[in-house]
């Protein structure tokens, strides 16, 4: 059997790389999909290869930033789906620089989508879940979140703060049967980095590879849940990386 039959699973920044990875492997896994992003042709795109392959989805343009776009977002699942098994905190953006060179609005742009948004969506996901009792939480991470790189001030700042919210998330939601976990990334192959790590000679990994740890993930039985997890090329520098 599927792991994921008639699970229903909304993952956000699911237009391309491990968003869409995630997407791909969850619908595999018999998973009904609400995929999430500001760029709404990739997601159609997308909804299209993995209907034809059988899934169920629904696409819902959104800014993760936006709290009224969001609210929007899960209303619609719920209208559609009538409930929420699975919410995957995917969506996020890099922009750095020497901190004494940083702009506030970097600062900002990067903070807002990679922390307000998995907030935002949390907070919907729980009030469905708590109704429902039960349901689970994946926030995607980084291992910047742990081992930090120069001239990453707001990424890494705010990859950090996903691994508090998981933990706070993680502690509220126990007793209404609902898990959250972190799933740090190191070096995927997705546009917005690959040729920088390229570049540097570093090793990476398929958006594949970190959706079948988002599959095991999000296929642990109800009363189990994975808080944190690593998962990164063998080959890529990380402990005393900096």
């Amino acid at each position: 059997m599927k792991k994921l039959k008639y699970k229903v699973a909304l993952i956000t920044g699911a237009s391309q790389g491990i968003g869409q990875g995630i997407a791909e492997a969850f619908a595999a896994e018999g998973a009904s999909l609400i995929l999430s992003s500001r760029n709404v042709e990739r997601l159609n795109q997308n909804a299209e290869a993995l209907a034809k392959a059988g899934a169920e989805v629904l696409v819902v343009q959104t800014d993760v930033t936006n709290e009224a776009q969001v609210q929007e977002l899960f209303r619609r699942a719920m209208e559609r789906f009538g409930r929420l098994d699975i919410l995957v905190n995917n969506a996020g953006i890099f922009d750095g620089g020497p901190l004494d060179e940083l702009s506030v609005e970097a600062w900002d742009r990067v903070i807002a989508t990679n922390l307000r948004g998995p907030f935002l969506c949390t907070r919907e996901a729980m009030r469905i879940m708590k109704a429902q009792g039960g349901g689970r939480i994946i926030n995607i991470g980084s291992i910047s979140a742990q081992r930090v790189r120069p001239n990453s001030a707001a990424y890494s700042t705010s990859k950090f703060g996903i691994s508090g919210l998981t933990q706070v998330t993680a502690l509220e939601g126990r007793e209404f049967g609902i898990t959250c976990g972190c799933l740090h990334p190191g070096n995927v192959e997705v546009p917005t980095l690959a040729e920088n790590r390229r570049l540097n000679g570093e090793p990476t990994m398929n958006a594949s590879d970190i959706a079948q740890a988002a599959v095991a993930m999000a296929a642990l039985p109800p009363n189990v849940n994975m808080l944190e997890a690593i998962v990164l090329p063998i080959g890529q520098p990380y402990l005393g990386r900096g």
